[in-house]
């Protein structure tokens, strides 16, 4: 079962399923698209520039808008994030397995947020073509607004670790899923709004987490909860959302982007019924964050 629901492939893996390079990516769109939870499922496929393979698979919430979905696109970046992986040098995306697209403008603003997103290979084809050609991300959108029009300095979403340096007002109630949602927080790529946040999940006594990861367009940034579902979807082997019994949600108290509210409506259409959700809030210990470079 754990290879049925696999979302990291090693170089060696990648391999076995006939991925020896970029141009081999589409060899493993429909185990992508098979791992979809929507009516019209998304497969993405992504190389790392550390030899390894990603999955990503689009998440529709029966019940709720749009917003709270989370694509394809975002479910690999966010997985490239959960698993510290430095860098995306190429992408491909197909909603049927034959023809594959570029990101929408949502993933695009995602895709932006790294340092090298210029020079993302994305790939183009049509049912009409035999292989299909790689595209630079900058040649889809080269005028696009980006964050490196407002950042000062160059923080990326991948190349970069932030250390949020926040800590808890209260250390008593879920000791364990209260730090655990803490270093997700701690982790949280808020460069735009200064406001991190984490989650921690427990399904069957085994904890996921996951952080706030925001565009410059904070409207169609990833949630901490979505990204603690795209860990859970990576390492739950394929257990059912609604086995989530308990969560808990770290952020700011003073935060102007709040996730309480969203996490809550998520969760409660989501998760089990009588699932435990509890929010804490933390403070920055000091008045800037520290970005520390991930070197792979």
């Amino acid at each position: 079962m754990a290879q049925q629901y696999k979302f990291v492939f090693t170089t060696e893996e990648a391999a076995s399923e006939g991925v020896t390079d970029h141009k081999k990516l589409p060899k493993l769109i429909e185990k992508a698209r098979n791992l979809a939870k929507a009516p019209i499922k998304v497969g993405a496929v992504g190389l790392a520039s550390s030899g390894r393979v990603y999955l990503g698979a689009n998440v529709e919430f029966e019940g709720l808008s749009p917003s709270y979905s989370i694509h394809a696109e975002q479910f690999l970046i966010a997985n490239l994030a959960l698993n510290l992986d430095p860098k995306l040098t190429h992408l491909a995306v197909s909603n049927n397995g034959t023809v594959f697209h570029e990101p929408c403008y949502r993933c695009t603003h995602f895709l932006q947020e790294m340092t090298n997103a210029p020079q993302i290979e994305i790939l183009i084809k049509n049912e009409n073509d035999e292989d299909g050609s790689f595209k630079s991300l900058e040649s889809h959108m080269p005028d696009n607004f980006g964050p490196e029009s407002i950042l000062p300095a160059e923080p990326s979403l991948l190349l970069v670790e932030c250390d949020n340096r926040l800590a808890l007002f209260n250390q008593d109630l879920y000791p364990l899923l209260k730090l655990v949602a803490l270093q997700a927080a701690k982790k949280s790529y808020a460069p735009h709004s200064k406001c991190p946040s984490g989650v921690a999940l427990v399904c069957e006594g085994k904890v996921y987490r996951g952080w706030y990861i925001e565009t410059v367009a904070y409207n169609i940034s990833l949630g901490p909860v979505q990204a603690a579902l795209v860990d859970f979807m990576a390492r739950g082997e394929g257990k059912g959302f609604d086995k989530i019994t308990r969560a808990v949600l770290v952020e700011k108290k003073d935060a102007k982007v709040r996730q309480e509210d969203t996490a809550r409506t998520l969760l409660e259409k989501i998760a089990a019924p009588n699932c435990d959700f509890k929010v804490f809030h933390c403070y920055e210990q000091l008045e800037y964050n520290t970005w520390i470079v991930v070197k792979k």
